[in-house]
């Protein structure tokens, strides 16, 4: 069976949700199968942010590259149902995208797509009105019912998918993504976890939150949580709070600037640090210096960094809310985060509490085995054989 892929998502070379899937999802797959033939689709003016030799050793994988500017590609698609990828890639039998983007399939052809979430349908206020409108013209409904196979990569985004685009369940095929290796303990005196530590200038002592800065990571409501903690800490002379310093890492997105204020109005300002953005390589080591992460995030669809700091061994407080609980499970601590009292006295009972912290690591731990980028790949390549 011949499988085209498209890897637009890849050649910015940024590592998002979606990036992230896409490589950790292909990795395993072509690990895992080494019969049917891969083309992988790719369309850059310019040369691309990601270097795609590392497929090189896979012989059954190769390289489809267009050099059309994109937006001119994506006029044609969206006007003109064409260039068919399925035919440019050599007549494939499916088209695999593991996102929403424009495109277009031949009926000769099945289109698998991956559903990451509908965020922009649930919440459209976190989004710009130039997103808005790409989410219109790219219309996700009709591209979602014209693909003979959804992966939703959660329940709740399955749930989604029937209750706001009335698609069959019968289509959507539920298969979780999952988290590398290479989040993991590290060993306290490990070389590049004090390395890690000095280039970021980090505290000994720290609260993390990792995530885009946008209002729909909610790091505004983290911001005040974190106020309350430090207002608590030293109306009460405790020492083992006061210690504790806030730590960001995110690039800034959409309407950043809310959240800039917010750090700066915060009396406790010279406490927070904001790193806009580290190497995907360095996370695992500011995880592990963490002494506990928090991510009340309004919405998502599978959410990455809570799953990363569990397997990190790091205690994890997260929201109550879309596909969290279902990831997390009961290794977190859950709150609603349109409270940031509830997430502040969440914050005050993992730190303070050293049993609980120990049994949220724990869970953490075990929980996280049971989402493997080999069993996700095993799941999707059974999905394509199916067609």
């Amino acid at each position: 069976m011949k499988i085209a892929i498209d890897v637009r998502c890849l050649m910015e070379g940024r590592r998002t949700g979606v990036e992230e899937y896409t490589l950790g999802l292909l990795q395993s797959l072509f690990k895992l199968d080494r019969k049917n033939e891969y083309i992988l689709f790719l369309n850059s003016w310019k040369e691309p942010n990601f270097d795609f030799g590392i497929f090189a050793d896979y012989k059954n994988v190769s390289l489809k590259r267009l050099k059309i500017p994109n937006k001119l590609l994506n006029l044609a698609f969206w006007y003109l149902a064409w260039p068919k990828i399925d035919q440019l890639c050599g007549n494939a039998d499916v088209v695999f995208m593991p996102n929403i983007i424009f495109g277009a399939v031949s009926q000769k052809a099945k289109l698998v797509l991956t559903v990451h979430d509908l965020s922009f349908e649930r919440h459209s206020e976190y989004f710009s009105y130039k997103r808005k409108w790409w989410h219109m013209f790219i219309n996700t409904k009709n591209i979602c019912r014209s693909a003979q196979k959804l992966i939703a990569v959660s329940q709740s985004t399955a749930h989604d998918l029937v209750s706001l685009y009335g698609i069959g369940k019968e289509k959507i095929e539920i298969i979780h993504s999952a988290v590398g290796h290479n989040f993991k303990i590290i060993d306290r005196n490990d070389a590049q976890l004090i390395k890690t530590k000095e280039e970021y200038a980090l505290p000994y002592h720290f609260i993390l939150i990792l995530g885009t800065i946008e209002p729909r990571k909610n790091i505004i409501g983290t911001v005040r949580a974190y106020n309350a903690l430090q207002e608590y800490a030293s109306a009460a002379s405790r020492q083992d709070l006061l210690k504790y310093e806030l730590v960001i890492v995110g690039e800034s997105g959409w309407n950043a600037a809310t959240t800039f204020s917010e750090i700066e109005n915060s009396p406790y300002r010279k406490k927070i640090k904001v790193i806009h953005a580290i190497p995907n390589e360095a996370k695992p080591y500011l995880y592990n210096l963490s002494a506990l992460f928090v991510y009340p995030s309004f919405f998502e669809g599978f959410g990455f960094p809570p799953l990363e700091a569990m397997k990190c061994g790091v205690p994890v407080i997260t929201s109550n809310n879309s596909s969290l609980p279902e990831v997390v499970g009961d290794a977190a601590i859950l709150v609603d985060p349109d409270k940031p009292d509830e997430l502040y006295r969440a914050m005050r009972e993992a730190l303070t509490d050293h049993e609980l912290r120990e049994t949220l690591a724990k869970k953490g731990l075990e929980k996280a085995k049971e989402f493997d980028w080999m069993v996700t790949a095993r799941k999707t390549l059974k999905v394509f054989n199916s067609l």
